[in-house]
């Protein structure tokens, strides 16, 4: 019976935690949209800002009081910085959110065009990405594409010197929320989007990309990464 009583005990003490007292006498409906302000925002909100987006009449100062009481021994608390308000993880638990930032490095012209190309064209040679572009490409371009893994040897074509083929990856298809290769943009939407001119050359037409293999292509075999170095070719 004594743990009983306990557990109902511990029960009534969490209900009134969870709803606001008689003295507070906040307004629910108020105390939800305070709430909702302070979660979606970017930045702290002082009172002034709540108060324009609140009903005429809440009690911002009371609100924030009982929000701030409310949180206090949550994984969020509600904070008053520099006269303003925002919810932050609570002091004990900052430990669990420390992460490493990567360098986020920014891609050259022409890694943007080799990557579009890779894209609509694979599988893809650097011999055939070179002709689309119609200047030599440099290994550092590729090298980056591949460093931020954006971009994949993918396999070998059955030609005279085997050079390997090019395509994108899975974290280019998350990047760009893609399903697949075959939902990049077709020419409707490049032209919608301002990037194909309103009347195309005559016979233009977008590349179909594809994952899959190729009927001349091999599939890459790990440990020939030392082959695909220089220009990609064996002898």
């Amino acid at each position: 019976m004594r743990t009983v009583a306990r557990l109902i005990e511990r029960i009534e003490d969490e209900m009134q935690a969870e709803t606001p007292t008689e003295d507070s006498a906040v307004n629910p409906e108020h105390l939800r949209m305070t709430e909702a302000l302070l979660f979606a925002a970017s930045e702290p909100l002082d009172e002034k800002a709540l108060a324009t987006s609140l009903p005429e009449g809440a009690d911002v100062p009371a609100l924030l009081a009982e929000l701030q009481r409310r949180y206090e021994k949550r994984g969020v608390n509600l904070f008053n910085v520099a006269e303003k308000w925002q919810f932050r993880t609570a002091p004990d638990l900052a430990f669990l959110l420390r992460k490493e930032k990567p360098e986020q490095k920014r891609l050259s012209r022409a890694a943007l065009e080799t990557l579009a190309i890779i894209a609509y064209h694979q599988p893809v040679t650097r011999a055939e990405i070179e002709d689309i572009r119609g200047v030599a490409l440099s290994k550092g371009t590729v090298d980056s594409l591949m460093e931020i893994g954006w971009v994949k040897i993918r396999g070998r074509k059955r030609t005279p010197g085997r050079p390997v083929t090019y395509g994108t990856t899975d974290s280019f298809l998350v990047q760009f929320g893609l399903e697949s290769v075959n939902h990049l943009p077709g020419s409707d939407e490049l032209r919608a989007a301002g990037f194909l001119d309103a009347l195309p050359p005559s016979g233009f037409d977008v590349p179909a990309p594809t994952d899959q293999l190729g009927p001349d292509e091999d599939p890459y075999v790990e440990g020939e990464d030392e082959l695909a170095t220089g220009e990609g070719e064996l002898p």
